[in-house]
């Protein structure tokens, strides 16, 4: 888009809020372009930032990707995101103690976390006994996981949080949606080809397969447990901004209580939460459907 609409460093844009919310550049103010702007070299940029990478873009793709993903780099964000608090959420495995691990060779998948001990971690100069039994004991409390934070966990390209979760509740144990096919995918609400050929060629790799292998040989037993709360079977929309929490909160709230969060208004969604600040679109779409649009307050009384 940046090279369609020949945005370049230094230019005045106008910009105008796409989906109700977010900010996206409609043209450039060519007589405010200053003489020196210059365009942007994303081969560059990234080679610069990172030069012990390289990068690709496929097809019709709009983003550059990593090629390969056997550096230590990607593997520490791999155990990053794997600890991150919307996944596994293990305690004090932050950026930098996971840094250390892998610097020191002692994590070189995610499964080698579940292998670290006690004596391993005095080694580095970041532990000292408290820390280091902290993190060990933290790690070993994780071992049987809820299924989505699992599986969202495994930093599977497209496959986000509601996507977790709509796989765990479709095949509920990890090996049977490891032998999953395209079409049985494809049968889970809101999974389409894309999704579900990214899953398929994900536990089709061997690394891959050899991981979650290594996963269950050290006691890591993903557990499925049937959502069950009021909201079961009611799926929420929010646009605009909320005053008493964060989206993040509503959706983590929503889901507790057996409801599921949406990202756009469709058929089958059964309220759109109308925050400040919104826009007509998803409101529009509601009132097509026949959607209940709902406030904030009454959102707070349906999942309090």
């Amino acid at each position: 888009e940046i090279a369609r609409l020949d945005v370049r460093i230094g230019d005045t844009v106008v910009i105008f809020k796409a989906g109700d919310i977010i900010p996206q550049v409609e043209s450039v103010v060519l007589e405010l372009r200053p003489s020196d702007a210059r365009s942007v070299d994303y081969r560059q940029l990234l080679a610069d930032q990172y030069p012990e990478l390289e990068f690709e873009r496929r097809g019709d793709d709009v983003v550059y990707r990593v090629k390969g993903a056997d550096s230590d780099l990607m593997l520490k964000r791999s155990v990053q995101y794997y600890a991150s608090k919307g996944a596994l959420d293990i305690d004090t495995l932050g950026e930098k103690n996971v840094v250390a691990l892998v610097d020191a060779g002692l994590v070189k998948d995610l499964a080698d976390i579940y292998e670290l001990t006690v004596e391993d971690l005095l080694k580095l100069d970041r532990f000292a006994g408290v820390s280091a039994n902290k993190l060990i004991n933290a790690i070993a409390g994780k071992k049987t996981p809820p299924l989505e934070k699992f599986i969202l966990g495994l930093g599977i390209r497209h496959v986000g949080t509601q996507t977790a979760i709509d796989l765990a509740n479709k095949f509920e144990y990890i090996n049977t949606l490891q032998l999953a096919s395209i079409e049985q995918l494809e049968e889970v609400d809101g999974i389409g080809k894309v999704v579900a050929e990214s899953v398929v060629a994900w536990f089709a790799d061997p690394d891959n397969e050899a991981l979650i292998e290594k996963f269950a040989s050290l006691g890591v037993k993903p557990i499925y447990e049937k959502k069950s709360g009021k909201l079961v079977g009611n799926n929420f929309v929010i646009t605009g901004t909320l005053e008493t929490m964060s989206r993040d909160e509503a959706a983590d709230r929503i889901r507790a209580l057996g409801g599921v969060f949406q990202t756009t208004v469709a058929k089958d969604t059964t309220y759109l939460v109308a925050g400040g600040k919104i826009g007509a679109s998803k409101l529009k779409k509601a009132q097509e459907y026949n959607i209940k649009v709902i406030n904030e307050s009454e959102l707070g009384k349906l999942i309090g």
